[in-house]
């Protein structure tokens, strides 16, 4: 007798998740889940709450009501941090840097991975920029340098909002092939986006925020 294989556990579960700002709802409760090897995108309007709910899975803000699982396990914000790379609107570069001094800064924290910080620069094509400082970089070349320091994290789980944002038609495909590099090797992407590119080439569930509402 061949028995069916066993659910796989998600690699993010979110329950009732709920967040307030100044005691109004922002999102929730919300209950989703994201395995590996997939992508989630996140849609609804201005306001609906979908960048303050990747900063919530980032452990940037802690959530009202509600609990989140990593890989099956019970996570508070410290751990929703360690789990997850999160790349937003702000790019969090030191300006006076250059572009290898700030991954190299960053994995002083975040800690070494198997990419080396000259082949991430030259995976994003920054080739040739390894000594410009952050602050002389164009907004694409910005997001490439923080899609470089987002390669390098080794996180299971990325949190992407506006991902496109600032990047040509190559940047654009550069994300892509970022992601399904990631979702092939069995990580998970939740990202926001807006505009004709609106989902990558990756399996795609969608979760839209409505209007949040009072948990009972």
């Amino acid at each position: 007798m061949t028995l069916p294989p066993a659910p796989q556990t998600p690699l993010l579960q979110a329950r009732g998740l709920c967040f307030s700002r100044n005691e109004e709802p922002v999102f929730g409760p919300l209950d989703f889940q994201l395995a590996s090897g997939e992508a989630l995108l996140v849609l609804g309007g201005n306001g609906a709450g979908k960048t303050t709910l990747l900063r919530v899975l980032a452990g940037l803000l802690e959530a009202n009501a509600g609990s989140v699982e990593l890989m099956g396990r019970p996570v508070d914000r410290s751990h929703l941090a360690r789990g997850s790379a999160y790349l937003g609107h702000l790019h969090g570069h030191k300006a006076e840097l250059g572009a290898l001094e700030n991954l190299a800064f960053s994995q002083a924290i975040q800690g070494a991975r198997g990419t080396s910080t000259e082949a991430a620069l030259a995976e994003v094509g920054l080739a040739g920029h390894e000594d410009t400082p952050a602050r002389r970089l164009s907004a694409g070349q910005n997001k490439r340098l923080s899609l470089a320091r987002l390669r390098l994290q080794g996180a299971p789980l990325w949190l992407l909002d506006e991902p496109y944002a600032n990047l040509d038609l190559e940047g654009i495909a550069l994300v892509n092939r970022l992601i399904q590099g990631h979702v092939a090797s069995g990580g998970a992407v939740l990202l926001t986006t807006h505009g004709a590119y609106s989902a990558p080439p990756v399996p795609v569930r969608t979760l839209t925020l409505a209007p949040a509402r009072s948990p009972s």
